[in-house]
């Protein structure tokens, strides 16, 4: 396998629980770079959350931001590519408002949510910039809506299927999230390497999440983390450690650079 690209997930993968980037993950990714291979980060993080990670690897490379539902360009940050989501916001805020749970809208121009958590209070601190609308949703004024998550602090498949003629839904452990139909990270990939010339083949996807799966489905290696559900471990090509434990960096080092020799790279 030739590899030209490597696309990488940040929670879970790329990151500690403490969301910093560890000197190990660092050095390897500055490894991978020194021998011509593009590094991209592709998150269902937004933007202004993503940024601070991107300049602090160094990359000037897109960003694949909300699971693939908005491309960022390195240097100005302004969207190359967006696809919206739209379901019957009447009914969807009658089902939300029915089950308890938090909604977090992202759209084009901010956040919008039902009540502020931890999370959302570290997404202010990191990528400075607040929600843009605290409270009952049927009352905000958004639009061009990209990801839409709801916290239902448990799994809820049966809740996310109520979406799934309008939305592609992807479940978490604590709720799900929707975006547009045939949106993905991989959906982004197709779009990024297309104008690079680069094939699938020669293309490195790792990450953990559901919201993973169709990346490293499609690529030429779908690596998963340690920490990845067996649902994730199911599809990938290669399982690498935990991302505690730097699983990025042991996949780089251990086989990538083992590999070198025999031109995987």
């Amino acid at each position: 396998m030739h590899v030209r690209a490597i696309f990488i997930d940040m929670d879970g993968t790329l990151l500690k629980s403490s969301n910093h980037i560890s000197n190990r993950n660092m050095q390897s990714i500055y490894r991978l770079m020194k021998k011509g291979v593009k590094v991209f980060l592709a998150t269902g993080r937004h933007y202004e959350v993503t940024a601070p990670y991107h300049k602090e690897v160094g990359l000037d490379t897109p960003m694949i931001c909300l699971n693939g539902a908005a491309i960022h360009d390195a240097g100005t940050g302004r969207v190359t590519q967006m696809r919206t989501v739209q379901v019957n916001e009447e009914r969807f805020h009658h089902l939300t408002t029915e089950n308890p749970c938090n909604v977090i809208i992202h759209t084009a121009n901010g956040l919008y949510c039902k009540e502020t958590n931890e999370e959302i209070d570290y997404w202010t601190k990191v990528g400075k910039i607040p929600p843009r609308y605290i409270g009952d949703l049927r009352k905000a004024d958004y639009q061009d809506v990209l990801k839409i998550s709801v916290r239902t602090g448990e799994p809820s498949p049966e809740f996310s299927a109520l979406f799934k003629k309008e939305a592609d839904v992807i479940n978490w452990d604590d709720g799900f999230e929707l975006v547009a139909q045939n949106v993905s990270k991989w959906s982004a990939i197709k779009s990024i390497i297309r104008d690079l010339r680069i094939s699938p083949s020669e293309v490195i996807a790792i990450g953990d999440g559901p919201n993973d799966i169709e990346m490293l489905r499609h690529v030429g290696m779908g690596v998963a983390m340690g920490n990845a559900s067996d649902e994730v471990k199911a599809v990938a090509d290669y399982v690498t450690g935990h991302h505690e434990h730097d699983g990025l960096a042991e996949f780089i080092n251990h086989y990538l650079f083992r590999s070198f020799n025999s031109n995987v790279i």
